[in-house]
Parts: C-alpha cells; sequence; structure tokens
C-alpha cells in the first residue's frame, strides 16, 4: 500500500498569490499531477489541514475544484486556517466530514492500515489542542479495533523541531496524546503537517511526522527565539509518501516534484558497474 500526503495547500480567494508571492494553486496542481503519474498507482492521500488559507466558502470552493482531479480517494482534517463549516458545505458529498459531530475526525477502514483522522483545530488560534472529548472519542475509537495496524493523522504536530516561532502554535496537550496511545500499541504512526517542512522523530515508540509544503517552506532558524520574525524559503517541493508493507510496517519516503535529471543506470549492457 502507499500513501501520499498533501498538506498546508493555503489556497488563496480568487487564485491570488500567499504572501503576495507563492502560487500556492500552481503548487497544489503540480502535486496533484505528480501523485497521478506517480508508479506504481498510490492507494489515497491524505491531506493534513490548511487547505486554505483564510477558510472561506470561495477558497473552499477553489479548493474543492483543484483537489477533484485527484485521480485515488483523499480524505481530509482541517487545519488553524480552515473553517469547518465551510470546509463541509464544499464538499457536501462527503460524508466522512460530518462523522465526527462538531468536530471532523472520522475512522477509515478501506485499507490494509486503519486510518484514523483527527481534528486539532481551536478555532481563531493557531496553536493545536485534543480537548477532553476528542481524546475520549479517539479512545473509544482505538478500542473497536485493537488488533488493526493504524495510522493518525491531523495538522499540528505533537512534538517540537527546534524552530521557535513553530514550537509554540504545536499541539499543546502532546502528552495527553502520547499517554492515551501507550494504551494502544496498534498506533504506528502519526502524520502531522503545519510547519511547513519536513521533519520525523519517534515518541513513546510510535513514529511521528511532518510532511513538507508542496509550495513555500518555513526557513530552518534553528537559533532564533519566539518573537524574532518569522520568514520562508523557496526549497525544492516534495510531498510525503508512506510505503506499507505486508506486516503494516511503514516507511516515509521525501518525493521531490518537477522535472529533475535521470534516471541514470549504474551498469552497462554487459553488467558492468559504468566507472
Amino acid at each position: 500500500m502507499i500513501l501520499a500526503q498533501i498538506t498546508d495547500t493555503h489556497i488563496k480567494s480568487g487564485g491570488r498569490p500567499a504572501y503576495r508571492l507563492v502560487d500556492t494553486k500552481a503548487a497544489l496542481k503540480k502535486a496533484i499531477d505528480h501523485i497521478n503519474a506517480f508508479t506504481p498507482t498510490i492507494d489515497a492521500v491524505i491531506v493534513s489541514g490548511d487547505l486554505t488559507d483564510e477558510g472561506g466558502a470561495d477558497e473552499c470552493a477553489t479548493f474543492r475544484e483543484l483537489i477533484s482531479s485527484l485521480a485515488v480517494p483523499f480524505f481530509m482534517v482541517p487545519g488553524n486556517h480552515d473553517n469547518r463549516e465551510n470546509l463541509r458545505a464544499a464538499f457536501a458529498d462527503l460524508s466522512y466530514l460530518r462523522a465526527g459531530g462538531a468536530f471532523i475526525h472520522y475512522a477509515v477502514e478501506d485499507f490494509p492500515l486503519r486510518l484514523i483522522a483527527l481534528d486539532s483545530t481551536v478555532p481563531g488560534e493557531s496553536h493545536g489542542y485534543l480537548c477532553p472529548e476528542r481524546l475520549s472519542w479517539l479512545e473509544r475509537t482505538l478500542d473497536a479495533a485493537p488488533e488493526r495496524p493504524t495510522m493518525l493523522f491531523m495538522h499540528h504536530p505533537p512534538f517540537s523541531i527546534g524552530i521557535a516561532h513553530m514550537d509554540v502554535q504545536n499541539l499543546m496537550n502532546g502528552d495527553a496524546l502520547f499517554a492515551l496511545l501507550g494504551r494502544h500499541p496498534q498506533v504506528r504512526h502519526i502524520a502531522t503537517g503545519h510547519a511547513h517542512r519536513a521533519a520525523e522523530t519517534t515518541r513513546a515508540g510510535v513514529g511521528v511526522s511532518i510532511a513538507p509544503n508542496g509550495a513555500h517552506s518555513v526557513t530552518l532558524d534553528l537559533d532564533r527565539a519566539p518573537g524574532d520574525a518569522p520568514s520562508f524559503t523557496m526549497e525544492p517541493p516534495a510531498l510525503r509518501l508512506f510505503h506499507i508493507d505486508d506486516d503494516a510496517n511503514i516507511t516515509s519516503h521525501l518525493s521531490y516534484l518537477g522535472s529533475h535529471d535521470g534516471p541514470f543506470p549504474f551498469y552497462d549492457g554487459d553488467g558492468d558497474l559504468i566507472d
């Protein structure tokens, strides 16, 4: 099984560039084309929030127009820039967006790896938080299938990445999440976004990753204070791929978008290493 992850697409009203510079609409199109052309075929796509820049209905409609060109199923969660109700209205045909009541959380049972979507957003705030209601829902959902290998996906990373202005707006109660997961060893991985750059770690025996943004990246400032002005850079765009083997072992890759030189052979026609 192969999963792709798209995150932080930040589609603007009228297709305007983000921060007057970043063509997020073109970046999303490029990511979708990459997924559709990938060999072997990708089975599904998880979309981990900040689909829009301001959460408006027009932005949601534009996002829907773009994402609908995916040739495979996709599963979304909101980010802090999104509006739950506007997303639900734009994707009225996707019943999973309404399955969680006030929150957009749900389980996907269609694949060998069970997927659980978590809504980590706090309306009006940049940081994430899993309230008691959401943690209770997660506990019940995991209790329902203790033998099934599972991946969680949500917007906010439950760990610090060393970039001060992002670390003050990650998941504020990651310790509560990992305490819960200690009772559910079937959870193999947590896939997140929000930080606009790739990062990976392990907490409490669970792999956790952040997918890169396919457009602009948060600058890798590892020595700045939380109050210093944040910035972004235009690094080579990429998306995250997960390869899941028959034993539900999960391996994470970065797949870079666009045209690159190669592939070139290691061996010549006689089977000799080219030197």
